[in-house]
């Protein structure tokens, strides 16, 4: 017994050591002062300093947070909707193709779905005149990535919800809006903190919908550490990597801190209720 529980926890030390590792080096590099990124000559801040100044790198960052955080925005509005018809409806009119839409993202190849759109795009801009590509054009594409992957989260959210909770308001009066809001909307709060979270991340770390959508003015953060990978390790990489893993960091343990507050206090509130009944 005490001989395979030291066998799984060597294995699970040696998955967490492969995958946290990379990381970690990327943090301990950021602060050497050679321009190696691999041959450590001492500590230093100077890469911090250049990527402080690097207009290109900053100007791709703030792009990338914009229609990160518009895609996250869009993408719990539209997959929350989309989740909810799925959990709550089971059986209507176009429901298979309706289905089928949602999960599309999720089996068709990316590189697909970027030259679908492109084509599209291309279609319109010469119809219409409009859109041209830019951040528009990729918000659109992210959006229509991670929508599904809201709407798939929230769908097993509602699916393992208590239904009696929506038919006692139902029959002390509330309409079919007042309950969505009153009610589920809280009951879901972690799954769309989840949602917008993976959404966010996913637009940030996008390279391929991003390569096929950008304009010659709309170049985000990924095309630009991808171009600069190719010809070469640059240390300014590594300390843009550190600042975004601290930034993802403090965003998952702040949302993790909140979510297990909030269901201690559920749980002291449902227990208090059982002992005064």
């Amino acid at each position: 017994m005490n001989g395979s529980r030291l066998l799984g926890r060597t294995y699970l030390g040696l998955v967490f050591l492969f995958l946290y590792v990379p990381t970690i080096c990327v943090v301990v590099y950021s602060f050497n002062e050679s321009r190696l990124v691999t041959v450590w000559s001492g500590f230093s801040l100077r890469w911090y300093t250049a990527l402080a100044g690097d207009e290109e790198v900053l100007s791709a960052a703030w792009a990338s947070l914009e229609v990160g955080v518009a895609t996250a925005f869009a993408s719990v509005v539209i997959g929350t909707w989309a989740g909810f018809v799925l959990s709550r409806f089971k059986r209507f009119r176009g429901q298979t193709l309706f289905t089928g839409m949602i999960n599309a993202p999720l089996v068709i190849p990316e590189v697909i779905q970027g030259i679908s759109l492109l084509l599209l795009f291309v279609a319109l801009q010469g119809a219409l005149g409009w859109p041209a590509r830019g951040l528009f054009t990729i918000w659109i594409g992210h959006t229509m990535l991670c929508v599904s992957y809201v709407a798939i989260t929230v769908q097993s959210r509602l699916a393992s919800l208590d239904e009696s909770l929506h038919e006692a308001a139902y029959d002390l009066g509330a309409t079919p809006l007042r309950v969505f809001f009153d009610i589920t909307l809280p009951l879901i709060s972690q799954a769309l903190i989840s949602g917008w979270l993976l959404s966010f991340t996913i637009s940030i770390d996008d390279v391929l919908m991003t390569a096929f959508l950008s304009g010659p003015d709309s170049t985000l953060l990924p095309i630009v550490v991808f171009s600069r990978a190719r010809v070469g390790l640059n240390p300014e990489i590594n300390a843009l990597g550190t600042l975004f893993i601290v930034f993802v960091t403090v965003g998952v343990v702040v949302n993790n801190h909140f979510m297990l507050r909030r269901q201690r206090r559920r749980d002291r509130e449902r227990t208090q209720s059982v002992l005064q009944a």
